[in-house]
């Protein structure tokens, strides 16, 4: 009996750095699950990759030649709600991180981590949690701890009590994705998504799907 063939998931690179990417690219095919589809040296390319390799997950520069690399997160979020971000980069991740997972991004590694941590942020974003350094997480946390929500009166509390599938679903929500297509992108069911809102009302005290609503669409996307 011939033996199945496994299905290794599909990373594709956008880095203008040659090194860079190659370097990444014996890292990750260095895995029996996983395989480098694609490489892309620009913004362009990368767009132009994407209906061709079939990503599973796009790692991408936020510092590329002919293109802001945050507005090409946002369009491949918006094109291809399917395709996982991980941003690895050499700029500061407490001025782009936040903007990153804001824009679409799933993830935010440095350069200078080593191949284990870079390793684990690709496995935790694969899972379906939102990977950032110890440092970053703590500041969110701080942040939905010290928000409240718009149009109510009541503190926004227990927010770092939010799972990471719940954080997740929380910034979908803020980018405008409805329950059905959340539910899609995360190949769960519309009612644990909709499980998933009625806890995250609870943990931040808000009493309607509206005001729930109103409070992600302020918090992702008004620049702090």
């Amino acid at each position: 009996m011939a033996a199945v063939k496994r299905i290794k998931t599909r990373i594709m690179l956008v880095d203008d750095q040659p090194m860079i990417r190659r370097g990444l690219a014996d890292l990750i095919n260095r895995e029996k699950d996983l395989v480098v589809c694609g490489e892309a040296a620009d913004a362009s390319r990368g767009l132009d990759l994407i209906p061709t390799v079939r990503p599973d997950l796009a790692i991408i520069d936020i510092s590329l030649s002919n293109r802001d690399g945050i507005e090409l997160i946002k369009e491949i979020h918006t094109r291809y709600p399917k395709v996982l971000i991980l941003v690895l980069t050499m700029h500061d991740e407490e001025v782009y991180a936040e903007r990153s997972l804001r824009a679409g991004a799933s993830g935010y590694v440095m350069k200078d981590q080593t191949a284990s941590t870079m390793m684990s942020a690709i496995r935790r974003v694969l899972s379906g949690h939102i990977y950032t350094s110890d440092k970053i997480t703590d500041r969110l946390m701080h942040q939905f701890a010290q928000s409240r929500p718009h149009g109510s009166g009541n503190t926004a509390s227990n927010t770092s009590q939010l799972s990471n599938r719940e954080v997740q679903i929380f910034r979908l929500l803020g980018d405008g994705v409805r329950a059905r297509e959340i539910a899609k992108q995360l190949y769960i069911s519309v009612r644990t998504i909709e499980s998933h809102r009625v806890n995250i009302k609870r943990k931040l005290g808000i009493k309607t799907s509206d005001e729930l609503l109103r409070y992600a669409i302020k918090f992702w996307r008004t620049e702090r």
